[in-house]
C-alpha cells in the first residue's frame, strides 16, 4: 500500500496545525511521549518535527511532505519543492514577521545605523543576507531563546519573529524594520513529487487544508424574500459568484442562499431585514473550495 509520510510542526504551531487538519477532515491524536501522532487516514504516516529542521527531513526523504514556515525553509537552504502557502499561525491568520527591534530609547532608527553593532537572532542566515543587501557590516550571533531580554546587555538590536508586536512592546522594544515575512509552507521532497500517487495525495491534502482556511473567514447565509423585493436584495448581497435562488411553495416568494465574508454579516443582516428578507439564517462553514 502506498504511504505518504507527513511532517507537522512541533511547538508553537502544533495546536493550530492539528486544529486546521481537524477542520479539513483529519483527526490527529498526539501522545506526549511519541513523535509519531496517529491520524485517521491509513494512507498517511505523521511525524512531529521542529519547524526549524522540517525542510532537512524533507530534503533527505525521511518524510515526503511537511509543513514549515517559509523562513526556516530558506534559513536552512534545503533543496526542497515549495508547493503552496497556507497562511495561518499560532494566533492569527496573518503572515508572521521577522522584525529588527531595538530598545525604546535607542538612537538606532534604520538598518544603516547598525554599522559595527551586534545583533542577536535565531534567524542568522536571513539576517546576514538582509544586512548585506543594505551594505551594512554588523556582527550577527545566534540567540538561544529569550531574545528580547538581550537588549541592551548583550547586543544593540535583535531580529525576532512577531505576530502582534505585543511581546516586543512589553519588553520596551520598538520595531525599526521588517526583515522578512513568513507564512506556513507545504514543502515536498523532489523525488516524492515525481511519484504520481504521492503528488495527487499531497494536492488533495492541500485542497482540503486550503478550503478549511478559506472557510474560517466566511459564513453561509440563507433567507426568504418576496419577488417584489428580490432585485433590491440582490443589489446589496455580496457573493463568491452568484447567490443560489430557488422558488418557494408560496407564489411570489424565493429562497436565497449565498456565502459571504464573515466580517460584513453584522452590518448586512439588519439591512437585509429592512428590505424585506425573512427567516435569515447564518451558519458556519467547514470548507470552501473555490
Amino acid at each position: 500500500m502506498e504511504l505518504l509520510k507527513l511532517g507537522i510542526p512541533k511547538g508553537s504551531l502544533q495546536e493550530s496545525t492539528i486544529n486546521l487538519f481537524k477542520r479539513a477532515g483529519y483527526n490527529i491524536t498526539v501522545s506526549s511521549r511519541s513523535y509519531y501522532p496517529q491520524i485517521d487516514d491509513d494512507q498517511i504516516e505523521v511525524m512531529l518535527l521542529r519547524p526549524q529542521e522540517m525542510a532537512l527531513y524533507v530534503e533527505r526523504g525521511v518524510i515526503d511532505v511537511g509543513l514549515a514556515g517559509r523562513d526556516w525553509v530558506r534559513e536552512c537552504k534545503a533543496d526542497v519543492l515549495e508547493i503552496a502557502s497556507l497562511t495561518y499561525s499560532k494566533q492569527t491568520n496573518q503572515p508572521a514577521r521577522w522584525v529588527l527591534a531595538v530598545g525604546e530609547e535607542s538612537p538606532i532608527e534604520s538598518v544603516a545605523d547598525l554599522e559595527g553593532k551586534v545583533i542577536f537572532t535565531e534567524l542568522v542566515e536571513a539576517t546576514r543576507n538582509y544586512l548585506a543587501q543594505s551594505g551594512v557590516n554588523a556582527t550577527v550571533k545566534f540567540s538561544h531563546g529569550a531574545t528580547e531580554v538581550k537588549i541592551p546587555h548583550l547586543c544593540d538590536a535583535i531580529v525576532e519573529i512577531t505576530e502582534t508586536g505585543s511581546s516586543l512592546r512589553a519588553n520596551q522594544l520598538k520595531i525599526v524594520d521588517v526583515v522578512m515575512e513568513s507564512v506556513t509552507t507545504l514543502i515536498s521532497n523532489r523525488e516524492s513529487w515525481q511519484n504520481e500517487w504521492k503528488q495527487t495525495k499531497t494536492k488533495n491534502l492541500y485542497m482540503l487544508l486550503s478550503g478549511a482556511l478559506t472557510a474560517e473567514q466566511k459564513v453561509g447565509l440563507k433567507m426568504n424574500i418576496s419577488q417584489e423585493n428580490l432585485n433590491s436584495l440582490l443589489a446589496i448581497l455580496p457573493a463568491m459568484k452568484n447567490p443560489t435562488i430557488s422558488s418557494l411553495s408560496d407564489d411570489g416568494w424565493y429562497a436565497v442562499e449565498t456565502i459571504i465574508d464573515e466580517h460584513v454579516v453584522r452590518d448586512l443582516i439588519p439591512e437585509l431585514r429592512r428590505i424585506g428578507a425573512e427567516g435569515i439564517i447564518e451558519y458556519p462553514l467547514n470548507k470552501v473550495i473555490p
